[in-house]
Formats: C-alpha cells, structure tokens, sequence
C-alpha cells in the first residue's frame, strides 16, 4: 500500500517509509525537536487506499473460496489496482460470478476489524499471509472481514464492507507464467470512473453527431476514410516527387548541389527524388519534416562524397543517420541549422569543381 501524505505543522510530508518498527517521515523543511505540532492527514488519499486494499482483502477471499484461485502478489496503482491470481486465465462468467458475489458482501454491511496476535499464538498459522518481514518485532497484526477472511497486514482498512461502497472488476489481463493479473477498482474510484466515461461520452457524442450506442461504427467510419486519404496523399507525394525530380533535370544546366524541404513528407518522398535524379553526379540535401525542430533528411550523391559529409551533416542537424552506397539518411532535431548544412555542402563542391 503506498504511504499516506499530509503535513507535520505546516510543513509537506513528502514521503513515509518504515525502518523497523518505526515510520520514518520525509519533510520539505526541517522541524523543530521537541516542537510540538498538528498532524494533518491527506483524507481522501488515505481513505482512497482503505477502499481499494480491503476490497482486495475481499475479492482475494472470495476468488479462492468461490475457484481455488490463490492470490500471488497484488498492486494498489493510482488509477487502478491489479491482483495477480494463480491461474493461467477466467472465464467471463466467473468475472462476472464473482464480482455479483462481493457487491452482495458490500451490500451485507459485513464489519472489518483490526486485532493484534503475539507472535507465538498458535492462531497465526490459520491466518492467510504471505510472510513477516525479516526485521519485524513484536505483535502480529490482523486484519478480520467477519466470516470471510483473516489476513495478517500492516495496511489501513475501512471499519465496514460498506463503506467500500461498490468493486468493479475490469476485466482480466494476462501475466505472468501460468498467471493471470485481475484489474478493479473499489469505491469512490468506481464514481471518478463513470464520471470521466460519461464525459467521454458527452464529448464524442457532440464531435460525432449521433448517440452513444453510434460512436464505435462512426469511429471505424472515420479509421476507414483517414486510411483512405493517407493512401491517397501518399500517392500525390510520390507524384509531386517525380515532378520535383523532373523539373530539375530538365533545367539546360543543372547544379551539382540540388537542395529540398518539405514539411510534408517521408523517407520514401525523399529516396524517389534521390532516384529520380541520379546521383552520380549531383549532390542532393532533402529533408522534410517541422522547419526549425524535428524532421528526417537525406544525404544522396557520389559514394566518397556522401561518406565524407554524412556524419559531419548528422552532427549539424543534432541528429544521427547511417548510410552506405551513396546516400546516407537518419533523424535530426535541429532542422533550423539547414542553412549551414547547404553552406558546408556549397563549399565542398566548390573545393572540388577544376575552376575552384
């Protein structure tokens, strides 16, 4: 269970972690010893873990009386919590079953309650554990849902099954070997749940333009269209491309260095150009992608040419590429430095050209 919060004073508690029988308390500022202050507890972090670890004392007890499925671990997550059962899957109707099953112990107003065994009392080997810790000393503590389960634990628990208010099982995922990690949510995190679906709901109700029961077929409609137009537009990229590629080589004289951006684009845009062109002869820059940030590029042209500049290009535009037979082509994070790029590929050429 993970530890409470509030403040000592007016000081943030930060952190709470046990150090043998002691709590220890990590502060944003230092207190004064001896001082004497007022304790306040986050209530509603506190009562939020209370709901979810007794409804996992409770769904762990009914689980293996109602299937012999035994619990092997469990985690009280922030959103939602797992219970990781010793079975390789469950059907629908046991979910199903058993949560049916715990809504009824709620509705029961079953009392909860908290005893403390010395470490010696034979009764502790009845009790359903997983294990003291190494350092621990002293009494054992129990936690008691009256006719269902005994459970030893160190957690805090609300005082009455009722106060859990509703379980909802989520469903099932799988886990480990042979394991099967059971999702749910207990009390008030049940409320925040149906409240954010229905929010959902409202919101695609109104971007969608038909009711809830609609939303799933107008997605696919949707899914299928956007598929549609990306196939298309992926067409008309190569097209323009070809025309890009083309219009260069069709020039009376054409540039040893041939340089591109598009904020539109992709690998594939690039290497058509490259192909188009040839790369014999010519230096080819391309890159598409955000202006100034993130995007992708392309070195292409002669083979020693390309091996000497693609690193030293990669390193400009803060990204990291690879290449071989001509071109060499990777990420880059700094689009805005393209500038220099051209003006260390302008003056390698110029280095190169017999008039240099």
């Amino acid at each position: 269970q993970p530890d409470d919060r509030g403040l000592i004073g007016d000081v943030p508690v930060l952190r709470v972690t046990r150090r043998g029988p002691e709590a220890v308390h990590f502060v944003q500022a230092a207190l004064e010893p001896g001082a004497e202050v007022l304790l306040s507890l986050d209530w509603e972090r506190r009562f939020d873990h209370m709901q979810q670890h007794s409804g996992q004392h409770l769904i762990t007890a009914v689980v293996e009386q109602m299937f012999g499925f035994k619990t092997v671990s469990w985690e009280l997550g922030r959103q939602r919590s797992v219970i990781e059962l010793d079975t390789p899957s469950m059907t629908a109707e046991q979910i199903e079953a058993l949560e049916r099953s715990v809504n009824e112990k709620i509705r029961e107003r079953v009392p909860v309650m908290v005893r403390e065994l010395a470490a010696d009392d034979p009764e502790i080997e009845t009790v359903r554990s997983r294990g003291l810790p190494g350092d621990h000393v002293g009494p054992v503590r129990v936690v008691d849902i009256e006719g269902i389960d005994s459970n030893m634990c160190c957690g805090t628990h609300v005082s009455n099954l009722s106060d859990l208010q509703v379980i909802k099982l989520l469903g099932t995922e799988k886990g480990k070997k042979n394991k099967t990690s059971l999702v749910f949510l207990a009390g008030n995190r049940v409320l925040k749940s149906i409240e954010q679906s229905y929010n959902t709901e409202k919101a695609l109700t109104s971007l969608l333009k038909n009711g809830p029961g609609e939303h799933v077929e107008a997605v696919k409609r949707l899914q299928s269209s956007v598929k549609l137009l990306q196939k298309n537009n992926l067409n008309l990229l190569r097209d323009i491309a070809v025309l890009i590629a083309r219009d260069f080589k069709s020039k009376p004289v054409q540039s040893e260095l041939f340089v591109l951006h598009r904020k539109e684009g992709d690998s594939e845009f690039m290497n058509i150009i490259a192909n188009e062109i040839g790369t014999e002869e010519t230096l080819l820059f391309l890159t598409v992608g955000d202006e100034k940030e993130a995007g992708l590029f392309l070195l292409a042209g002669p083979v020693e040419a390309v091996e000497n500049l693609g690193p030293r290009v990669a390193e400009l535009l803060g990204g990291k590429g690879a290449g071989k037979r001509g071109r060499f082509q990777g990420k880059a994070t700094k689009m805005s430095r393209r500038g220099e790029v051209q003006a260390l590929l302008q003056e390698f050429i110029s280095h190169r050209s017999p008039e240099a």
